[in-house]
């Protein structure tokens, strides 16, 4: 995750330190200078590219630990080195310089590519690392025998690139290989801002596509019944409030997984989504139905019973390295339809329950469609609004289970006075 803020010694000290989890936090008075949060330090770090006749070099550098360095001293050492790396001066020890990306100006080979990619544009905007992993597999794995050739073979035979596609949908699949090919004509077009000795034309435009279709793999109202007796049969309670709550929110997997006590607001009815699909700049509230409130609560009481030392930090706590659920996946036999078919099932519910167009992308976190929904103010409507609507599809979805509904009285519940101890 990367952030921005005017970095000073109270700033940094009150970064919070997560295992398994990075922030790179940008200083917002010196580009180029951030400090990195890891799991058991705080590093003063400095970004810069060095540039040396026709080799371009994107250098990352230690400043010195946050404890051992104020954030001033940081700031002072971080700026005569950017002015000696601006001025093409490498002030690394010569130990480091042989491990350093280097991009010739005119013709890199694909390894070096990505990573100027990687590096110089998907981390300096804050991609996600599944993003990351994605481009990584496509070109380190699907691409390994091009690694070392220069971008510009590509490029002066478009036929190549087209005879990979075609092998990989046979190998991987359609969506495989047209994924693998939109990372290599990003890393291309990328590459070809400063390598200008390149083709101009991308060579990915020789590949004729797969069609790709919308996965059609909802559940309608009639559907309901059978899925709820099945998700009652699912032993462990939490796993079946993870379920239950991606099909009465329509909300992506990963992100609820990931949601923390924290993010719950109960008196505004809210749960707070601070990194879902996008980044932070698309964070949002999810405003809860009645029936959401309870199926949180039962989460609650089931943790705090099954992962006691996780519970506080999770919503939906397991015991993994995270200290969270991380499959969401189960046996068709067990459970018919899981992930995002639920989100499809939410959308095809919404319509069922006459929610308009716009709050419908509301709920769901789309982009809106139109200029005119532009001018829309989102937090103005999370309250009472969307809440309505919100609890019209959770009517809805529980009309159509009525008699497995009311032998949901018997799950797990405690009350919200209980369970907070209010």
């Amino acid at each position: 995750m990367t952030l921005q803020a005017s970095l000073s010694d109270r700033v940094i000290a009150r970064l919070p330190m997560e295992k398994g989890k990075q922030t790179i936090v940008r200083d917002t008075e010196l580009s180029g200078f951030f400090v990195m949060v890891g799991s058991r330090s705080k590093t003063f770090m400095l970004q810069g590219d060095l540039r040396q006749g026709e080799l371009r070099q994107s250098l990352r550098m230690k400043v010195g630990h946050f404890g051992k360095i104020t954030t001033r001293e940081a700031r002072a050492k971080a700026k005569a080195l950017l002015g000696q790396i601006s001025d093409g001066i490498d002030p690394r020890p010569k130990a480091e310089v042989s491990n350093t990306v280097v991009v010739n100006g005119r013709d890199p080979t694909l390894r070096l590519a990505w990573l100027s990619y990687r590096d110089s544009h998907m981390r300096r905007k804050g991609r996600s690392g599944k993003t990351e992993k994605s481009y990584a597999d496509h070109v380190e794995r699907l691409m390994k025998a091009w690694l070392d050739q220069p971008l510009s073979v590509l490029g002066h035979d478009p036929a190549l690139v087209k005879a990979r596609h075609d092998e990989i949908t046979k190998q991987c699949g359609p969506y495989m290989a047209n994924g693998c090919m939109r990372s290599l004509r990003a890393i291309y077009n990328h590459a070809r801002k400063s390598a200008r000795g390149l083709p101009n034309e991308n060579p990915v435009f020789a590949v004729d596509w797969n069609p790709e279709s919308r996965r059609d793999s909802g559940m309608g109202t009639d559907d309901l019944p059978v899925w709820f007796q099945q998700l009652r049969a699912l032993d462990n309670p939490i796993r079946r409030e993870l379920h239950l709550f991606l099909l009465l929110s329509g909300s992506r997997p990963e992100a609820i997984k990931r949601s923390k006590p924290e993010h719950l607001n109960l008196c505004a009815r809210q749960l707070y989504i601070p990194e879902p699909k996008g980044g932070i700049d698309k964070a949002f509230c999810i405003p809860l139905s009645r029936e959401m409130i309870r199926c949180l609560l039962r989460a609650i009481v089931a943790g705090r019973q099954m992962h006691p030392e996780q519970a506080p930090k999770w919503l939906f706590p397991a015991g993994s390295a995270n200290g969270h659920i991380i499959e969401h996946k189960e046996r068709r036999d067990t459970l018919a339809y899981w992930g995002n078919e639920l989100r499809q099932t939410y959308r095809t519910v919404g319509q069922v329950a006459d929610v308009n167009e716009i709050d419908m992308h509301l709920l769901m976190n789309h982009s809106l469609p139109g200029v005119n929904a532009g001018y829309i103010t989102r937090n103005k409507l999370a309250g009472n609004h969307l809440r309505a609507a919100q609890q019209r599809i959770s009517t809805v979805i529980f009309n159509a289970v009525r008699p497995c509904a009311q032998e949901m009285k018997s799950w797990p519940f405690t009350s919200i006075r209980h369970i907070f101890h209010i």
